[in-house]
């Protein structure tokens, strides 16, 4: 294959149920545009089949996809990082591999990029149902949060779906610290902090619920005010 445009990598930790489906759904979206692309697996030390299913995707199509496996779990943020220093295309991005943000918005994030933006990401416009309440009240709560606490402007920075211009995020990239879920609230606040022009995009969040949560509400509550404490002091005292 000719240099692709775009990379998409697609971190995963258990993902079997769904995977196999959920890329057929992102290659049906990109065969349907003009952009050559790839997709970057990289495994987080899946302790389910997903190891498996990613191997199939990859003998069935060598040219157009990398794989990386993660011997131990190192976290979310550490597993979309390594995929994007994987890529050389001139865009790269990533969006959770469950499709709760669909994967029909990758081409509108990747237009955004080609019109001078250096990061596209969705901007979550949830879907309210009495079985979620409690996580959409808390998901805006994170958000408002962040803004009070951070003093930037952005609308949804823990969103999972999230592209760039990669020779201009690189640097950006190199800044963060955090290895886990508070990756995404870093990278887009230094990114906003470094002047890099940002489009958050409204996209349609829709909850699944065939599949189980990888999210523990209290503790990821206690662990987000944690992080969102060190994270604010270090950029007070302009520690990198």
């Amino acid at each position: 294959m000719n240099e692709p445009d775009v990379s998409i990598v697609i971190a995963c930790y258990n993902e079997a149920g769904h995977l196999k489906q959920s890329v057929s759904e992102v290659r049906a979206v990109m065969d349907q545009t003009r952009y050559r692309y790839e997709l970057i697996f990289v495994d987080d030390c899946s302790q389910d089949g997903t190891r498996d299913i990613i191997r199939d995707i990859a003998s069935s199509d060598p040219a157009r996809v990398k794989v990386r496996f993660h011997e131990t779990n190192l976290g979310r943020g550490a597993t979309v990082s390594d995929g994007i220093r994987l890529s050389e295309a001139q865009y790269v991005g990533f969006l959770d591999i469950d499709l709760e943000v669909h994967a029909r918005y990758i081409p509108t994030m990747i237009l955004a990029l080609q019109n001078g933006y250096d990061v596209a990401t969705a901007y979550r416009i949830y879907r309210v149902t009495p079985r979620k309440l409690v996580r959409h009240v808390t998901s805006y709560g994170y958000r408002y949060l962040s803004r009070a606490v951070l003093g930037h402007r952005l609308l949804d920075t823990e969103t999972g779906y999230k592209f760039f211009n990669r020779a201009r995020i690189l640097p950006t990239l190199a800044e963060t610290r955090d290895r886990g879920w508070f990756w995404d609230t870093e990278i887009m606040v230094y990114a906003w902090r470094n002047g890099l022009k940002i489009q958050e995009i409204p996209c349609l969040f829709a909850h699944r619920f065939d599949k189980k949560s990888t999210i523990s509400l209290h503790k990821d509550i206690r662990d987000y005010l944690v992080n969102l404490y060190r994270f604010n002091k270090r950029l007070r005292h302009g520690s990198i």
